[in-house]
């Protein structure tokens, strides 16, 4: 889909010198993959273990002391 944009010039060239990326498009994709995945894993945090009925998850490895 194409859409038009108005992104802060700075923000952009920051983006670009942090991830060494030069493409709009690709840096725009990129910090929108970022955005979903930080919120994605807020809703998770929030969940906070809400299933009442779940028991707990075996273990493969023992701990050694």
């Amino acid at each position: 889909m194409r859409t038009t944009l108005n992104i802060d010039d700075q923000m952009l060239e920051k983006a670009s010198l942090l991830t060494g990326i030069n493409e709009k498009t690709s840096l725009v994709r990129l910090g929108l993959e970022a955005l979903i995945a930080r919120e994605s894993g807020k809703r998770l945090a929030l969940l906070g273990g809400t299933e009442k009925e779940l028991r707990a998850v075996p273990r493969r490895r023992t701990t050694h002391s």
